[in-house]
């Protein structure tokens, strides 16, 4: 049995705070969600890194499903984030990497995750991103981090999410997607405030030339009538890609602001109302469309957007008049 970070165990992990239940948001997606943890695990400070949610754009039918940058951890915190190239089984691979103290990143099978349970676990075949801390090969056991917390799995559910159950074994079966993260490779940042500031600024520079709500405003009515056609579980799939997305964005922002207020910057308590303003306003909208379209009444849904798009220019606007224009 090997670990990339031996001192943390499943059974007494305490999550990260941009994690915790009172949140707008406490799940955000899964690649971000597993870094967070990550970040928080090894001593760093998740809301350090988050300069990213800057420029989340609306990409015509879901609003960018927002990553941590590979560059920015590195320039961060001194962690390459690097591809791991799957030719053998995937566990014969991880278990090379987790040994040499780095940690993949796989994209795993939702029904095998025990952590999913109620939502995907033994129910639905949906991929998602997990960090592999611990491996044992003998007891087949696995301990990963996941969603917004640390987790272990075990027996079929261990092959499963290795691909290695019979129905997954065939030379028509495509390999996952694996990342892994090599620690400490290379050199942290002297001043984390002044990086991360760099880094706001970079990603501000690249933000969507108008309002990406109001883009999404255009759209929203057809998208509803649409959305009305579909299976009610249909409804998960749209909300998790367009609200939540957006919503637990600017939620993250806004803990990105908090972080920096409290290294000492100031004037972006207009840009920090603006953010909260829209993480909360995102949830609203998500109830109020399940309520429509549980009463099949959509008219005048779109308009109710108009708050989170007067949001979305205080944050970002906020931001533009305390850090300059691009």
């Amino acid at each position: 049995m090997s670990a990339c970070i031996a001192s943390i165990d499943p059974a007494s992990y305490q999550p990260s705070a941009l994690h915790a239940s009172e949140r707008d948001w406490p799940e955000t997606n899964c690649y971000a969600d597993v870094w967070i943890e990550i970040l928080h695990a090894t001593g760093h400070n998740p809301a350090a890194a988050l300069g990213f949610t800057a420029s989340q754009d609306f990409e015509g039918d879901h609003f960018t499903f927002f990553k941590f940058p590979p560059e920015d951890l590195e320039a961060l915190f001194g962690l390459r984030v690097t591809e791991l190239a799957i030719y053998d089984s995937v566990e014969a691979q991880v278990v090379e990497q987790v040994g040499r103290g780095r940690m993949p990143l796989v994209e795993a099978d939702s029904f095998y995750l025990p952590d999913t349970a109620g939502v995907s676990y033994q129910i639905d075949h949906t991929k998602s991103t997990i960090g592999i801390n611990r491996i044992d090969t003998a007891a087949k056991r696995m301990d990963y981090f996941h969603n917004a917390g640390f987790h272990r799995l075990e027996g079929d559910d261990y092959d499963g999410a290795l691909g290695q159950l019979p129905q997954q074994l065939g030379c028509n079966m495509l390999f996952p997607y694996v990342e892994f993260v090599k620690f400490a490779a290379g050199e942290a940042a002297g001043d984390l405030l002044d990086a991360a500031i760099g880094i706001l600024r970079r990603h501000l520079a690249n933000r969507p030339g108008s309002n990406p709500v109001a883009a999404f405003q255009a759209r929203f009515a057809d998208q509803v009538r649409a959305l009305a056609e579909r299976p009610p579980d249909f409804f998960h799939k749209y909300a998790f890609n367009t609200f939540r997305q957006i919503g637990a964005n600017f939620e993250l922002l806004a803990s990105h602001l908090d972080w920096l207020s409290v290294q000492g910057e100031t004037g972006l308590d207009d840009a920090l109302s603006g953010a909260k303003r829209l993480s909360s306003e995102a949830k609203i909208m998500q109830f109020q469309l399940a309520r429509g379209l549980m009463r099949q009444r959509f008219d005048g849904l779109d308009a109710k957007l108009d708050p989170m798009i007067e949001a979305y220019d205080q944050a970002i606007g906020g931001l533009v008049h305390r850090l300059g224009e691009r």
